[in-house]
């Protein structure tokens, strides 16, 4: 690119995004956002001239260097984080898999009853039978012993996700699915740069995902990934996400088998173009390479993300110590290091406000608040709508606590203390008047 064009559009993005004062009361505060500058925009535009757009050089370094920063062998990128979720869990269904290994119609996969439908909506789409358990209030994860009790003879994973980016208990859940022979599929999509034990999470999993929506830690507008260390799963997961094809050429390459017209498969006759053999059931889930190049102009600055995200955590965190009597706070594992993706809370009861009291009230003073997605899943009207088959561990006690009392607040890096502060004042502001 020309530097008299790089001028002219650093200086249409300043004029566009210029930077504005924050004013209590007046300005929006974001529970989330997408933070960038003018080198997103200048790697987008470079991709848009070079005229290939679909998957390409930016999707291949963009992989590479998700891979090297969590330290897996392979990664796909996706068109989003629920597409990642669907490839994941779907892998483990291939004809290329060992039948006793393969996840077949009527097998069970373990999940937690709060947390996001892409999690548990993959296993129904399957043909499988979700097994929904119960979580702890704090952490918001799936509770230990629930995960024991729910293992039967027709168990075959785990597909849990890291609640708000909150790591689960991995080395507890990561030996009972070696004890039992079982998958374990991380939904790392809230949780890119915690970790656990000093390691990252989404690197623990036999496959994990993340998503790359506004929202998350980093953005490509819409996207995802798929990991995995295991060669024959990411062929799988290749396969799926390009239509099922069993090629394995990347875009826009030919014959990198070096015998595209030699293969002889299933009905079809010897020399069928290897190009549109399909041997899985798939789609075309793929990132294109203009979000790979904003993926990897936000990738260079994860870790500024990372550390502004525990900074807006911990002050938070501080000051609600004097809120610990109406609210229950966030929780962690002593080996977890989240990358909070929100400030997680739930009203204690007996309470004289209601969660809808307070969001309403934060709501007029511009502070934007959201629920813990789904709450209790087995609630939502698309379970009964499609009569979905699924089992329950126990009463789902806490899942409907969640689904009734549960909220956060955002952390993310586009808050300042000065926002906070704010944040913290319009709380006292409202428990002054009920208390």
């Amino acid at each position: 690119m020309e530097k008299g064009t790089r001028k002219s559009i650093i200086g249409e993005y300043k004029k566009r995004f210029p930077k504005r004062k924050f004013i209590p009361g007046e300005t929006p505060v974001p529970v989330s956002g997408k933070i960038f500058d003018e080198k997103e925009i200048l790697n987008m535009v470079e991709a848009v001239l070079e005229g290939h757009w679909t998957e390409g050089k930016y999707a291949k370094a963009f992989e590479e260097g998700l891979a090297g920063m969590l330290g897996r062998k392979f990664c796909a990128t996706a068109n989003s984080g629920s597409s990642a979720n669907l490839v994941a869990l779907t892998a483990l269904t291939s004809f290329r898999l060992p039948k006793d290994v393969r996840l077949m119609k009527g097998d069970e996969v373990i999940t937690a009853a709060a947390g996001f439908p892409t999690t548990i909506n993959p296993i129904i789409i399957n043909g499988l039978t979700p097994v929904l358990v119960d979580v702890d209030l704090g952490t918001y994860n799936a509770n230990i012993n629930s995960l024991k009790k729910a293992i039967s003879k027709k168990t075959k994973a785990i597909f849990l996700a890291h609640t708000l980016g909150n790591p689960f208990e991995l080395d507890k859940i990561k030996k009972l699915c070696e004890k039992n022979n079982l998958w374990l599929i991380e939904d790392n999509c809230d949780a890119l740069g915690s970790k656990y034990d000093g390691k990252y999470t989404g690197t623990f999993g036999h496959i994990s995902t993340t998503s790359f929506y506004p929202a998350h830690h980093i953005t490509t507008a819409e996207g995802g990934a798929v990991f995995t260390d295991s060669a024959m799963l990411s062929k799988i997961i290749r396969s799926l996400r390009d239509w099922g094809r069993d090629c394995w050429c990347p875009t826009g390459k030919d014959n990198t088998c070096g015998k595209r017209f030699e293969w002889k498969l299933g009905d079809l006759p010897r020399g069928y173009d290897h190009k549109y053999i399909y041997s899985e059931i798939g789609y075309n889930l793929k990132m294109t390479d203009i979000q790979a190049a904003l993926g990897l102009a936000q990738l260079e600055k994860l870790g500024g993300f990372i550390k502004k995200r525990h900074e807006n955590f911990d002050y938070l965190f501080g000051e609600f110590q004097k809120f610990k009597k109406y609210f229950i706070l966030p929780e962690w594992e002593p080996k977890a290091d989240p990358d909070w993706f929100g400030f997680l809370l739930t009203v204690k009861q007996p309470s004289k406000f209601t969660r809808e009291d307070l969001l309403r009230f934060l709501g007029e003073k511009k502070i934007g608040t959201r629920l813990l997605f789904a709450g209790n899943a087995v609630r939502q009207p698309y379970f009964k709508n499609y009569n979905i088959k699924y089992r329950t561990v126990g009463d789902l006690k806490n899942a409907d606590t969640i689904m009734n009392d549960t909220f956060w607040i955002g952390v993310y890096p586009g808050l300042d203390k000065t926002i906070l502060k704010y944040v913290v004042k319009c709380f006292e502001e409202f428990l002054r008047s009920h208390y």
